[in-house]
């Protein structure tokens, strides 16, 4: 798989060298394009590397920093907030989320505070800080800022949110590469890895990468069984619940 992923990789860059690109030219690649989900899957860590050239195809005359923005599907989330009533932690207020990133991780070559402003970094959502979540309905500004910071706070927690400011090493003014990891509670879609070559303040070229997370063997069988027959799903789970209970009954009995 990285083998295949180097060749992809020169391919690519000869076939810009050879285009006479105006631009600079950013060739990134990715370790692995598919991740298999089988039964005991504890993660997988990825390495974003790739080359940042001059439109000759040589060494880049000027220095560049590197941002890698690594996003999962997005997904729609209701956040609800706990408050705690007479000894008993009850709902009380609550948002839903119309497209919130099911992954969403950072890597740069130095903190993006010293890389870009405010502004850009926000157009182009390069940090946590930055990421643009969309609310249903009319709320007030404060309420979706809190909410969204405790959205982020809790993805960040389960490690499916993540900033590794500094963990992006450049080569060479060529060569770049970074490390992200994927837990093992990532959903299973499409990933894109979109990396930007950043100077004196602004995005100067980009270029996207994609991953394909998907379930293989029994746990692809049970996701595809419930998705398309739910309602046979839901009854053989039941099946087997009242097997397995009467199973335990009769073990029990006969201690």
């Amino acid at each position: 798989m990285m083998a295949d992923g180097r060749f992809r990789f020169l391919a690519l860059l000869l076939c810009m060298i050879l285009l006479g690109a105006r631009d600079p030219i950013l060739v990134p690649e990715i370790s692995q394009h598919e991740i298999q989900v089988r039964q005991g899957f504890t993660g997988a860590d990825l390495l974003l590397f790739g080359a940042i050239l001059s439109p000759e195809g040589s060494r880049a005359a000027q220095e560049y920093d590197i941002v890698v923005v690594l996003e999962g599907p997005v997904q729609s989330i209701v956040l609800r907030e706990k408050q705690k009533l007479a000894g008993i932690w009850i709902n009380a207020d609550s948002l839903e989320f119309r497209s919130a990133p099911s992954y969403f991780a950072v890597a740069s070559s130095r903190p993006i505070a010293k890389i870009v402003d405010d502004k850009t970094a926000a157009i182009y959502e390069l940090g946590l800080k930055w990421l643009q979540l969309s609310p249903i309905g009319v709320i007030d500004p404060k309420e979706q800022k809190r909410f969204s910071a405790g959205l982020v706070d809790l993805m960040r927690g389960q490690g499916l949110y993540r900033e590794e400011e500094g963990s992006v090493k450049i080569s060479g003014q060529v060569l770049y590469q970074a490390r992200i990891s994927l837990p093992s509670s990532v959903q299973t879609g499409t990933y894109t890895a979109e990396t930007f070559a950043i100077r004196d303040g602004k995005v100067v070229t980009s270029a996207i990468t994609r991953v394909e997370v998907s379930k293989q063997g029994f746990e692809r069988f049970v996701a595809v069984a419930a998705d398309r027959n739910g309602w046979l799903y839901g009854l053989f789970a039941v099946l087997v619940s009242v097997a397995m209970g009467w199973v335990a009954g009769r073990l029990f009995a006969l201690i």
